[in-house]
């Protein structure tokens, strides 16, 4: 058995397949400046994608002719073969969602445009003088990136495509805390500084000209979502079977049976329920979930109070984790020992992971956006997290992509895979910890259960609502209140963190189930390496020869470890 990964760290000869993927990333780079900032490569940084259809139709016509050149190459070797098997799959993707007008309806509470102009400000370095050139021309430029969005929206609107009004009022509401005077672009830009002093004054009033025609963009941004998209929105929030199977493949890079998988992940929950419950007796004995919970949160020892604290508490968790495993069980570079955890500057909850710029200037980071009210943590719901994005979850996934430049071009180290690849290692990496003992103390222990089972509650949630499944009580189909409810019992966390979850999962359609279905698949892949390769077997070997492969769709991890 041969795959690419065999000699991963062996300089090559780039190919011609590799020079069409390298064009493509340039490409994209030019057309969406935000993916240079985001990978760390040269580009216009202080500016936007056309966000306009004229922006999405070059867009598209640039993605048809590299799929009919990576098409039409000629693989040398395994390495190849996977380059031109997966950038095929992902173009070929992004032309369905195109035809299905999935760009015209693009608002969601988590990762649509309305939020992608406003994050990449926070991967823009902010050392130099020129860093903070290339800020206040971005801020200059984002009204323009405002403008093509909503003149797309429009569009939509025009041509009967548009998203669920739960989303767009979100949305809105989101916006109308950027526009507002002690919003985000005033508190950034008012902190401006160098390390050696203040920056010069025409500088300092670029910056605060550019937080007020940003901050007027959302403005104009929420005006238009509560005027004109809100009373053309669909009143539907399932996007129906069709759209969702396409989303579906999107965020796995393979296609699964969704009904199997809905009845999967209803017996998944049914799982972890009982382990849960089973660990809960370890943690009192007698005691129900609930009542472990109780005795895990009065415990001060597991208690953080303020967002310094958790991300200090972070911080040391994570960097033990490197220090450790880097001796033991991996091989973990240098440049991927450092992993940064930090508060995001937004209060929209949710926790994810950005990786390291190309020449690892930036290191990869661990971002945790705390809702607003929220002051109080607990430390046996969240070792887990810190494993699941740092090491060996999404970092060393990751970062080992991007460290693995002598064998991977940048699109493979950068900009391939899906979500169901990556948030498919990290909750693999959860269950690993646990079988190397991390995950020993019974709150700990707990807390990842209590991931896993929120993972597979919203299998069941995300496909129930979206497919316009009968409720498990049998009461009529999945619905915000049903959901909201049946979601606040799977999970241990404020209010604030479930409803902004369950907003995700019906706006965001297919990407939650990406997670535990991801882990699933992960799993089947390394049965059956494990079977192929009979007495033979090493579980570090497996482990390495997958993830040098960087970032991949699964159907195509499948192949690339099993033929």
């Amino acid at each position: 058995m041969s795959t690419d990964a065999d000699t991963a760290h062996e300089a090559r000869t780039p190919t011609e397949i590799d020079q069409i993927a390298e064009d493509w990333v340039t490409t994209l780079a030019d057309l969406d400046p935000s993916i240079a900032t985001w990978i760390g490569i040269p580009g216009r940084v202080d500016d936007y994608e056309d966000l306009s259809p004229a922006g999405h139709s070059k867009l598209v016509s640039e993605a048809k002719a590299v799929l009919a050149k990576i098409q039409a190459a000629t693989p040398v070797d395994d390495v190849d073969r996977v380059t031109q098997t997966d950038l095929a799959n992902d173009l070929q993707l992004a032309l369905e969602q195109d035809e299905a007008g999935l760009w015209m309806r693009d608002v969601n509470v988590i990762a649509s445009p309305a939020q992608g102009i406003r994050d990449v400000l926070d991967l823009m370095p902010t050392d130099t003088e020129q860093n903070w050139r290339d800020i206040a021309g971005r801020l200059g430029n984002l009204p323009k990136a405002i403008d093509g969005y909503i003149e797309t929206l429009r569009l939509g609107i025009s041509e009967g495509v548009t998203p669920a009004k739960r989303q767009v009022r979100e949305v809105a509401d989101q916006a109308r805390k950027h526009a507002a005077s002690d919003g985000f672009f005033a508190s950034f830009t008012s902190g401006a500084s160098l390390a050696d002093g203040d920056l010069p004054d025409s500088l300092a009033s670029d910056l605060a000209r550019g937080a007020q025609v940003s901050a007027a963009a959302y403005a104009k941004l929420e005006r238009f979502l509560t005027d004109e998209l809100l009373p053309a929105a669909q009143e539907q929030d399932g996007v129906g079977r069709e759209l969702y199977a396409l989303q579906s493949r999107r965020f796995l890079g393979a296609k699964i049976d969704l009904d199997e998988t809905y009845e999967w992940g209803i017996e998944e929950l049914a799982r972890m329920v009982e382990e849960q419950e089973s660990i809960a007796h370890e943690i009192k004995a007698g005691a129900s979930v609930e009542e472990a919970i109780a005795v895990l949160d009065a415990d001060p020892a597991r208690k953080l109070e303020g967002t310094k604290a958790l991300q200090e508490w972070m911080q040391q968790l994570s960097d033990r984790a490197v220090e450790e495993l880097s001796r033991s069980h991996f091989d973990i570079p240098d440049p991927i020992k450092r992993l940064e955890c930090m508060i995001a500057p937004t209060q929209e909850g949710g926790i994810y992971y950005t990786s390291p710029s190309d020449d690892f200037s930036r290191p990869g980071r661990m971002w945790w956006s705390v809702p607003e009210g929220v002051t109080e943590f607990n430390t046996w719901r969240e070792t887990t997290t810190v494993y699941h994005e740092g090491v060996p979850g999404h970092h060393l996934q990751l970062g080992q992509a991007v460290y693995n430049r002598a064998k991977l071009n940048t699109y493979r180290r950068q900009l391939a895979g899906t979500s169901g690849h990556a948030e498919g290692w990290a909750l693999y990496a959860e269950r690993l910890m646990q079988e190397l003992g991390y995950l020993d103390d019974p709150g700990d222990r707990l807390g990842m259960l209590d991931g896993q089972r929120m993972r597979a509650a919203r299998v069941v949630l995300d496909i129930g609502v979206h497919l316009g499944k009968q409720r498990l009580d049998g009461q009529g189909v999945w619905d915000w209140d049903y959901a909201l409810d049946f979601m606040g019992k799977n999970v241990n966390m404020s209010k604030e963190f479930v409803r902004f979850e369950v907003n995700r999962y019906f706006g965001w359609p297919g990407q939650a189930p990406s997670y535990k279905v991801g882990q699933r698949i992960w799993e089947q892949i390394r049965d059956a390496y494990k079977a192929a390769e009979g007495p033979d077997f090493s579980i570090k070997e497996f482990h390495r020869k997958a993830l040098d492969l960087g970032g991949v769709g699964l159907d195509t991890l499948r192949s690339a470890l099993l033929s």
